[in-house]
């Protein structure tokens, strides 16, 4: 055989291995990407104010383009399915971010929104981690939803990461660790705090004050100033306190999965 011949058939051989080790690779990373369970809020009325409400759409843009740049497979659910509805005030001007702008531009990400799965047909086995974004809306169904309650507490008794942001906190107000207690029970905490509810004027329509009833529940509550960035860490619960806070909630969750 010549020399040359000898040379191809090396030469074919190699990018043969080379492409069967691309294909594994492919497959691997495929097969190692994170999934985390975003849940939204399916309530729309703001108390009895005739207003409307839902989740804030900061608190879903910055976590979920957060994570999904970074290879994060992202499903989204809520209590009744189909539409998860958005807080109007969350869309006006002075509320855009570069992440809602994003959002604002991107079709797929709203047709996630407006089909979102129904949170009884997911289960936590198949996720690294569940977030929940705020907004007034979760409030009045996710704090009292027995499927999320439950949702949560087969999370955290997997060791995997749970994260809630801005309202989101007050989901937890009902939630139950291993031997009963509250979940938040000695835990440090934020969320929405007493003087930001008081600076949106809803101190009074809201069915319970986020702050107080974490502190109520055995929260060790921390908090910075009105919409600062403040993000608590705890074991693998997250935590943090308003919609600016929402980027660094996704940078913890995301180094939670690693």
């Amino acid at each position: 055989m010549k020399l040359t011949h000898i040379i191809v058939l090396a030469l074919s051989v190699s990018s043969l291995t080379a492409n069967s080790q691309q294909i594994k690779n492919n497959e691997k990373q495929n097969t190692d990407k994170k999934k985390v369970l975003f849940v939204l809020t399916s309530h729309d009325e703001l108390g009895d104010t005739g207003e409307k409400t839902g989740f804030w759409i900061e608190e879903f843009a910055a976590p979920y383009y957060n994570l999904l740049d970074k290879g994060v497979k992202i499903t989204v659910a809520s209590p009744k399915g189909g539409k998860a509805p958005i807080d109007p005030r969350s869309k006006s001007e002075a509320s855009q971010t570069e992440a809602t702008k994003r959002f604002n531009k991107d079709k797929s990400a709203q047709e996630i929104i407006n089909t979102t799965v129904k949170l009884e047909n997911v289960k936590a086995e198949d996720f690294d981690a569940v977030f929940y974004p705020g907004g007034h809306g979760p409030l009045w169904d996710l704090a009292e939803d027995k499927t999320s309650i439950a949702l949560i507490e087969t999370f955290n008794e997997q060791e995997k990461p749970i994260a809630f942001v801005c309202h989101a906190p007050g989901i937890l107000k009902d939630v139950k660790n291993a031997k009963g207690e509250p979940l938040v029970k000695g835990k440090n905490v934020t969320g929405f705090t007493n003087t930001e509810e008081e600076a949106v004027q809803l101190t009074n329509v809201v069915p319970f004050l986020v702050e107080d009833m974490l502190k109520e529940n055995g929260g060790v509550f921390s908090k910075a100033a009105n919409w600062n960035v403040h993000v608590v860490k705890d074991g693998n619960l997250i935590t943090g306190q308003n919609p600016a806070s929402s980027n660094k909630v996704a940078d913890e969750l995301f180094q939670s999965l690693k």
